[in-house]
């Protein structure tokens, strides 16, 4: 048994090193890139629309869908976000209060969760409410997976996208944009 866990310990630090080796190059060619520059404010978003049980977010201008993104959630996605912590994605009305161009993740727009609501809620729960609920990429290096991160909810309840999807929403949406995420 000893050299059975010896050989798997082995292969495991052999893995994490090429993949350790993998992402810092990968993250010195498609890191944190520069953000995008803003769109024109006449092609610029509204509104934005989640419906979670779709795994679908829309960006929306004067009612109409301008674009649509299938996305991944907080690994608990059913229901509203109660507490710091349980993997939700916040249910509700919010809005997009500020961005980060370095985030760990590729760009990354805030969602103003926790609003009044939700810390009364939490505080009459004896939680903390929890916050930096974000729209945001795929974590700095791992852009290659594209699509395939969508065969699972994996974030701690935010809101994910491709990293050339997330490029296109920093350009299309600004801060104060309202965002609705229904379940």
């Amino acid at each position: 048994m000893t050299q059975k866990l010896l050989v798997i310990t082995s292969l495991t630090t052999a893995l994490l090193a090429v993949a350790a080796y993998g992402y810092t190059r990968l993250a010195a060619r498609y890191g944190s890139a520069n953000a995008p520059p803003m769109a024109n404010p006449a092609d610029q978003a509204g509104a934005i629309l989640v419906s979670k049980g779709a795994k679908r977010m829309q960006l929306l201008r004067d009612g109409a869908v301008l674009k649509e993104y299938r996305i991944s959630l907080g690994g608990n996605p059913d229901g509203h976000k109660q507490k710091e912590g349980d993997n939700r994605t916040p249910e509700g009305r919010y809005v997009i209060d500020w961005r980060n161009e370095k985030s760990a993740y590729h760009l990354s727009l805030h969602i103003s969760y926790p609003n009044a609501d939700d810390l009364e809620k939490a505080s009459a729960a004896g939680v903390a409410p929890g916050g930096n609920v974000m729209i945001h990429g795929l974590p700095n290096g791992w852009s290659f997976l594209g699509r395939l991160h969508r065969q699972w909810n994996w974030t701690q309840g935010c809101i994910a996208v491709t990293d050339e999807e997330m490029r296109e929403i920093w350009s299309l949406v600004p801060n104060g944009t309202p965002i609705a995420i229904e379940g």
